[in-house]
């Protein structure tokens, strides 16, 4: 069986796929590929990629769509996806965060850029992991990437949880914005404020709990 992580590209030009494929496999990852949304659905649920790199605009089923689709199902809660997008609208970028991406790229795409990207996502996701954080009622549980309330699991994608790990860690503490970019989303992932902001609404939604603070022009704390 292949150690190599297993990376599924989807977009509709085959130029892009043929050279997005080469480049990654030469950096040694493994590598499928779709034409379009509906094809990668069907091959991520057979091939089981670590990592998903979904162009938005895209027949059949666009990437946003996509990206929906499977963050309902438990074996991609928590997949690496990464979106390609010729739009630099806000609108397209909160959608695709609020959809459970947790990087973005621009096209025209730099196949170095984009590496760079994947290997940052993969050392992140490779990091040792603390264990169980235990909160009154609130569990979460930083090796299987599960959070609990009242014996109910919540389900957030990577992003959320690692945010929610974050500002759980030392309840009361201010984490300043930069702080929290530079440690969720490293030195390598350009992202704004923008992205912490739509992040921490989705984790309010999802646990509906009064349990994050925002402290206007300085950050986020977490208080249960």
């Amino acid at each position: 069986m292949s150690n190599l992580k297993k990376i599924l590209i989807a977009d509709d030009e085959p130029d892009i796929l043929e050279i997005l494929q080469f480049n990654l496999e030469a950096e040694g990852y493994e590598v499928e590929t779709a034409k379009n949304g509906v094809i990668a659905i069907e091959k991520a649920k057979t091939f089981l990629p670590d990592l998903i790199i979904l162009d938005i605009m895209m027949p059949g089923k666009n990437g946003i769509e996509v990206c929906n689709h499977l963050r309902l199902l438990p074996t991609f809660k928590s997949t690496l996806i990464i979106f390609l997008t010729a739009m630099s609208d806000d609108s397209t970028e909160v959608k695709g965060l609020e959809s459970g991406a947790d990087d973005f790229l621009t096209k025209p795409i730099r196949p170095k850029v984009l590496i760079s990207k994947v290997n940052a996502l993969f050392r992140r996701l490779t990091k040792e992991e603390s264990e169980s954080i235990n909160l009154g009622d609130l569990t979460i549980d930083r090796e299987k990437y599960s959070v609990n309330y009242k014996g109910e699991e919540i389900t957030l994608a990577r992003k959320e949880f690692e945010l929610l790990s974050l500002l759980a860690s030392k309840p009361g503490k201010v984490f300043l914005r930069n702080e929290i970019l530079h440690q969720i989303w490293g030195t390598e992932v350009i992202v704004g404020d923008r992205t912490i902001d739509v992040h921490i609404r989705k984790i309010r939604q999802k646990l509906n709990l009064d349990c994050i603070t925002t402290v206007k022009g300085v950050g986020y704390k977490f208080e249960l």
